[in-house]
């Protein structure tokens, strides 16, 4: 039985092909700025395979996280288990996004546009909407001062990808840039999703889609997205988990399932 089919016999669920996917996608960073969940299995996978030496920055202040298990909340006390610091909220904003030492933002969402604009405020209307969702956190300046965003969806829809957003909580690059603000980073560069992987180069760019995953065609993520989705000249296929990746995620990333599904 080869390497890619060894987990066959335990099917393999959304949340694990996203975070094996989206590690991949770290592989030569040095530094990122992890949001909690898929984010944060994401990284954690990264750093026992492709970027093993990668340092992993917190919201709430922590730098070089080394968890002796997988974090519940931003604000649980295991991040600070084996951190290599801890920092005020003031110095972790004002000195470590600001002074551009975050490679990679890594970031969730409700609603992504095309230029890769982030709601994660409310879906429908603001003074009555359908969902209340949390809000911005420190999204705006991860945006606005990593030099690049990943973000994962567990949902591909044209809801999700909408054409234009319910709410910008989080304005990309291109946003800011028309209110005269010019960020330091390129803004969203890769989106993770459930079907396959979109990206864009930066300013002026829109997402188009680099890579569906197994099974999955260009229609289907076409269909899925609610704005006339442009395709890579090279569209590639997605390896699907090795059971390498699979054991390690399940047995010791998160054997809890804080975060799998």
């Amino acid at each position: 039985m080869s390497d890619r089919l060894a987990g066959a016999a335990r099917p393999v669920t959304s949340s694990e092909l996203l975070s094996v996917v989206a590690a991949r996608e770290l592989a030569g960073r040095r530094t990122v700025f992890a949001g909690i969940g898929l984010p944060t299995l994401a990284t954690e996978l990264a750093r026992l395979t492709v970027a093993p030496g990668i340092e992993v920055v917190y919201e709430s202040g922590v730098c070089g996280a080394h968890p002796s298990h997988l974090p519940e909340t931003i604000a649980d006390a295991v991040l600070i288990t084996g951190a290599e610091a801890v920092v005020s909220m003031a110095t972790l904003f004002g000195s470590v996004l600001q002074g551009g030492h975050i490679d990679v933002g890594f970031l969730g969402a409700a609603q992504i546009d095309r230029w890769g604009n982030l709601n994660t405020s409310v879906i429908g209307e603001w003074t009555s909407p359908s969902v209340r969702l949390p809000g911005s956190g420190g999204a705006v300046e991860v945006m606005a001062n990593a030099r690049e965003v990943f973000v994962v969806m567990r949902r591909h829809t044209p809801r999700s990808f909408a054409d234009v957003l319910d709410f910008c909580t989080t304005p990309g690059p291109d946003r800011a840039l028309a209110d005269g603000i010019r960020p330091l980073g390129a803004g969203v560069t890769r989106v993770i999703t459930e079907l396959g992987v979109l990206a864009r180069a930066g300013v002026g760019d829109e997402l188009r889609l680099v890579a569906v995953h197994p099974g999955v065609s260009v229609e289907q993520v076409r269909a899925a997205t609610g704005w006339e989705l442009e395709i890579a000249d090279r569209l590639t296929t997605t390896a699907p988990p090795t059971s390498a990746e699979l054991r390690l995620l399940r047995d010791d990333v998160d054997p809890n399932r804080v975060y799998l599904r």
